[in-house]
């Protein structure tokens, strides 16, 4: 995820959580190549820095929020640019599209071509063909059809609850802000459970980036209605933070459908898998799994299991 960005123009915001201080912005992208000639001379190259300086001069008066390079080839030069507002890529594309760039030292003029940024985001048709079209799904039940967004990239603290101080987020805070579309069934917030990494064998990383911690989780809708909702509300935006003081910062989320059931994400109680570690270590037993599943613990122990236990490289457990 690119790093959070601060927001001087808050005009094209949308409410989504306004006790919260959420919003959703629109993405402001376009994407610009620069064709580069043939190097005709030995040791002579092009500075991708000072062709971005001249981008930046061709907008005039405007200025880019961002620019990077996303690409660089001996042919070409791609630059992602994002801009304050909707308003203003109508005109950085008139101002680039089509136009030339001439190099000092160089005789050949480099040709710009810029275009608005296509966005990867999921269709209404992807994701009902995926659940219809999967063998092993029964659309009849929640988890198992389209009602689940998996988010990643949300910042911790914008969802944690403000009046325990704490910097985690919060699965109730999550509810208040993405009920807006609709009634939610369940939520879930992996990094929150310290022992889902142990059981599923699955590393719930969090990333950092702009000075905040981000986290995924995933919201089921009870109703299809509310899930088309979210999916279409979260299309082509990024979400916004507005603070007291007014001002803003926004960053990019992944929105996309999730496949959750939630029988198989509930942990056990912190002292049953306390217990079989225990137990597994005490017979020297030094590869454990542990997964949750319906209403049970799934052991599932290594190769040197047999040498400790005997036979049977699984055991159940009920709680």
């Amino acid at each position: 995820m690119a790093a959070a960005t601060i927001v001087h123009d808050t005009s094209e915001a949308v409410e989504l959580c306004a006790a919260h201080g959420l919003y959703l912005k629109p993405i402001t992208k376009m994407s610009i190549s620069v064709a580069l000639p043939q190097l005709k001379q030995p040791g002579k190259s092009i500075s991708n820095w000072e062709v971005m300086e001249r981008l930046k001069g061709m907008v005039h008066s405007h200025q880019f929020s961002t620019l990077r390079i996303s690409k660089s080839t001996m042919d070409f030069i791609r630059f992602e640019g994002e801009v304050e507002n909707r308003s203003l890529v109508k005109a950085f594309l008139a101002c680039l599209d089509g136009k030339t760039i001439k190099l000092s030292g160089f005789s050949d003029i480099l040709k710009v071509r810029a275009a608005e940024f296509k966005l990867d985001f999921p269709t209404r048709h992807d994701w009902d063909s995926f659940f219809r079209d999967a063998k092993d799904m029964n659309e009849t039940l929640p988890g198992e059809r389209p009602d689940t967004i998996h988010l990643e990239g949300l910042p911790c603290k914008w969802f944690a609850r403000r009046e325990a101080g704490s910097e985690k987020p919060s699965e109730d805070v999550l509810v208040r802000v993405f009920q807006r579309f609709g009634e939610i069934r369940n939520v879930d917030i992996p990094m929150l459970d310290p022992y889902r990494e142990e059981m599923t064998g699955r590393n719930f990383h969090t990333f950092s980036f702009g000075g905040h911690l981000n986290f995924e989780a995933y919201v089921q809708y009870r109703e299809y209605a509310g899930f088309i909702q979210a999916m279409s509300a979260l299309r082509g935006m990024k979400l916004m933070y507005k603070g007291e003081d007014g001002k803003a910062v926004a960053c990019n989320i992944k929105a996309a459908p999730g496949q959750r059931r939630w029988a198989d994400m509930c942990s056990p109680e912190p002292s049953t898998c306390r217990l079989l570690t225990q137990c597994a270590h005490s017979f020297m037993v030094s590869q454990v799994g542990l997964r949750w599943a319906a209403g049970r613990v799934e052991v599932s122990l290594g190769p040197d299991a047999a040498a400790g236990l005997g036979p049977g490289p699984c055991g159940l457990l009920r709680t």
